[in-house]
């Protein structure tokens, strides 16, 4: 759901390039919160345009495009505001980043990337993002018995390493080489 400011200015469906583009915009005088500091009811110094893949609609690409504000906070100075439908520096909107999280542990990243459009080295980064940030919020501190096995990933002497909670039954820690654990 789109809340105000924002709305939808300008919609373009492209049926020969199968493409949607969706134009988003804030109304005039709008006063904006610091990203940084929380400082409420900045005004806008100026705008960035910025763009975001967007879930496919049909079978039309979906790119949603914006003017971000960067907005004069008295405290910070100059900032770019975060929009409420991306991460801050994500080129996917937030649901479209859930769809390929839910998509990744059933299927292989490079099927994902044609089924969405996208090239996979941006899946990629999106879930180098996304395990970076799990493996930081994880909470170990219950762990009690701990397996560590290493298995042949390939033909040949190419092995991989698992750390798991035998509790669990859980992956905790998995690493390529075996006999040494990288610290």
């Amino acid at each position: 759901m789109l809340a105000p400011p924002w709305n939808v200015v300008e919609c373009q469906l492209d049926i020969n390039q199968t493409r949607l583009d969706i134009h988003l915009d804030f109304s005039g005088g709008s006063r904006f919160t610091c990203p940084d500091c929380g400082q409420a009811n900045s005004a806008v110094h100026d705008t960035v345009p910025k763009s975001w893949r967007h879930l496919n609609f049909f079978q039309h690409d979906a790119f949603i495009h914006a003017r971000v504000p960067r907005i004069k906070c008295n405290n910070c100075g100059i900032r770019v505001d975060h929009v409420p439908w991306a991460r801050e520096d994500c080129k996917f909107m937030l649901l479209s980043e859930a769809y390929i999280m839910l998509l990744v542990p059933s299927m292989p990243v490079k099927r994902i990337s044609e089924l969405v459009g996208e090239h996979d080295t941006r899946l990629w980064r999106l879930i180098q993002h996304h395990v970076k940030k799990a493996r930081y919020e994880a909470d170990y501190a219950n762990v009690k018995q701990v397996g560590i096995d290493e298995t042949s990933s390939k033909r040949g002497h190419n092995y991989v390493t698992l750390v798991v909670d035998l509790e669990e039954s859980k992956t905790i820690f998995a690493f390529e080489g075996k006999e040494t654990l990288p610290l």
